[in-house]
């Protein structure tokens, strides 16, 4: 009998437990049975509570909602559900708890155990936990083993003389930071039963980043044809905070690419299995361009593929110019920077969704980074699929806050812009503030008002006008800092470092460039050409740019790479061709830095490694070994 696959990529809050039972009873009510077709039901990693819960798991009252959850399912299930149950197979992700019920502890119910697993659901019958997953990360963004236990055996499920193998995402991924490799555990198990597999299954909670999708596909098809047997990856959609899960499920057989659900929308996937051979040729092409056009190489261990810096070190004669000689950061595609740009739209509108803003706030400064962080904004304000609201209609404004330094070209380039995005820009100058504030302050300590204190007010007497409008209209004000900045310490606390949610916080100066002027490619020119090619500066003194402060972002940029990948020491970058002064300023710059980016905003991650979530170094710490 032939399997009917179906692959929900769902898209629903974490906890939403309403949401996802009645996406359950809703789906199958209207089900239509085929008796000629075996039916089969895929949902991602940890379906029934979302992810990434961290402490959320260990709340009383989370734990008595996902009880809840349990019991209406397992009533429908035996009650109301009309659905064929031989025929007819459920798989799905999430928690299995084992609690301390001893009457003489005080933490009765205390949960001794959870387990991040498969549950099988058949038509009639209640849920039954199958699997446990066995390789449990705890890098970067990942810290399970905190909250679960592992697995330790692999699970092939019989099911209608069928064979599924089941995997539960990480355990795709064995590497040399793990003890246990659950697939040579699958291949052990299927050489001593002396079966062959009919499906291989890995129900998934992946957080994305660039190119991250066609990582997932070469692995999904290296286990294809280690095990001869079509491969289903399923994956989750949401913004959790700064973490985006793209979706992007897929099914492949060996080498061949069956099918690939949307990036960063919820799908139904249906597909007969034994019918793809239509399918074949355009999968396997899909597959091998996305190969060629990739940077990523994938390798062994997966703190290597984390920690390692995304550097280009070009070959040139000795005689040529020191900048063509240095390493450089890889050039984005078009499709990179696209996939880039509809990452942080998703991610954005995400945000805004989840914490109820209809309206979006942007400081406007005539400068490469804030004109950007605009255009994005718009994009996403245009973007559909706000169904979480009481509001389709994003609205987007723009203050442009002149101080006495700002320049008549960055308030004219802020008025075009504007008028490019149809974007109400407000003019609201500060200069009379910045007197006042100037003149109080000397009076009251006696000593003159300058320097980088003056400088720092002009910026927080920005923030603090920003956060007043923001009152008025309940706009989640975006902040407008770029991830070399954030390093290095190049911004003013409760100044332009405020904000809800970072779009750039990700993003090197230079790549924020490039997307600026993949933009005005693919969008017609809707950054006006003169705020890309202009020297960058914050405008906060006379004559000032960024450079009279930091190296050339195209140096910069790559020592940072270096230096927040962890694994490039001061003499290695050094070796490279970077000078020892420009070197040893930035690592000073990165590590007196530390205290401002514990109190940033959400950044949302958009590459393998940020300054997010997975980012934990000590504000206070001896920095001498950094020079060495």
């Amino acid at each position: 009998m032939d399997i009917q696959l179906n692959i929900h990529q769902t898209h629903h809050s974490v906890a939403d437990f309403p949401k996802i039972k009645n996406y359950l009873i809703d789906h199958f009510k209207s089900i239509k049975q085929d008796d000629q077709k075996l039916q089969l039901h895929l949902f991602p990693e940890l379906f029934l509570t979302g992810y990434p819960l961290q402490d959320l798991c260990l709340n009383r009252s989370f734990i008595l909602a996902y009880q809840k959850l349990i019991a209406d399912i397992n009533y429908w299930s035996e009650h109301e559900n009309n659905c064929n149950k031989t025929s007819t197979l459920l798989l799905m992700g999430g928690l299995d708890y084992t609690f301390d019920n001893n009457k003489d502890n005080d933490n009765d119910n205390w949960p001794l155990e959870i387990k991040n697993v498969i549950y099988k659901l058949v038509p009639g019958e209640k849920l039954t936990p199958i699997y446990s997953k066995i390789l449990l990360p705890n890098y970067d963004i990942f810290d399970e083993k905190k909250y679960f236990t592992p697995g330790e055996t692999p699970q092939i499920l019989q099911w209608n003389n069928k064979h599924l193998a089941l995997m539960i995402c990480e355990d795709m991924w064995p590497s040399s930071a793990h003890k246990v490799n659950p697939l040579d555990e699958i291949d052990k198990y299927i050489h001593e039963k002396k079966i062959n597999l009919d499906l291989i299954i890995n129900l998934s909670a992946g957080p994305y980043h660039i190119n991250k999708n066609w990582i997932r596909i070469n692995q999904g098809q290296y286990i294809s044809k280690r095990f001869k047997a079509p491969f289903a990856y399923v994956n989750r959609v949401g913004g959790e905070d700064e973490i985006l899960f793209d979706g992007q499920s897929f099914i492949v057989n060996e080498d061949n690419f069956i099918i690939k659900a949307n990036a960063f929308k919820a799908q139904l996937l249906s597909i007969n299995l034994t019918d793809t051979s239509s399918l074949n040729t355009q999968g396997t092409q899909y597959a091998q361009n996305t190969h060629h056009n990739s940077k990523v190489k994938i390798k062994d261990n997966i703190w290597a593929q984390l920690y390692s810096p995304e550097i280009v070190i070009p070959t040139a004669p000795a005689n040529t110019d020191l900048n063509k000689k240095l390493p450089i950061l890889p050039e984005w595609s078009n499709g990179e920077c696209q996939e880039a740009i509809d990452a942080l739209i998703f991610g954005l509108n995400e945000y805004a969704q989840k914490s109820n803003f209809n309206n979006f706030l942007i400081a406007l400064s005539g400068g490469m980074d804030s004109c950007l962080t605009l255009a994005l904004a718009h994009f996403c304000s245009k973007a559909k699929g706000r169904s979480n609201t009481t509001s389709n209609t994003i609205k987007v404004e723009a203050i442009f806050m002149p101080s006495k330094y700002s320049s008549t070209l960055s308030y004219q380039l802020s008025k075009d812009l504007c008028n490019n995005l149809n974007i109400p820009l407000h003019y609201l100058p500060i200069k009379f503030l910045h007197s006042s504030c100037q003149k109080a302050i000397e009076e009251t300590f006696k000593l003159p008002f300058v320097g980088l204190a003056d400088e720092n007010i002009q910026s927080r007497l920005r923030g603090m006008l920003l956060y007043a409008r923001s009152n008025q209209t309940n706009a989640l004000v975006i902040n407008t800092s770029n991830k070399s900045e954030l390093a290095v310490g190049y911004s003013t606390m409760y100044g332009d470092s405020v904000g809800g949610i970072s779009l750039l916080g990700d993003l090197y100066k230079t790549e924020v460039y490039q997307l600026a002027n993949y933009i005005n490619h693919a969008y017609n020119n809707l950054i006006p050409q003169e705020v890309i090619s202009r020297a960058p500066s914050a405008e906060l003194r006379e004559n000032q740019t960024d450079m009279m402060s930091l190296p050339p972002y195209e140096r910069l940029d790559v020592i940072l790479e270096g230096i927040l990948s962890y694994h490039m020491s001061a003499s290695e970058l050094i070796n490279l061709g970077f000078s020892k002064e420009e070197v040893l300023k930035t690592f000073k710059l990165y590590y007196n830095s530390e205290y401002k980016r514990k109190q940033f905003g959400p950044i949302i991650k958009i590459k393998s490694k940020s300054f997010g979530f997975g980012y934990r170094v000590p504000i206070n710490k001896d920095n001498n070994f950094y020079s060495i």
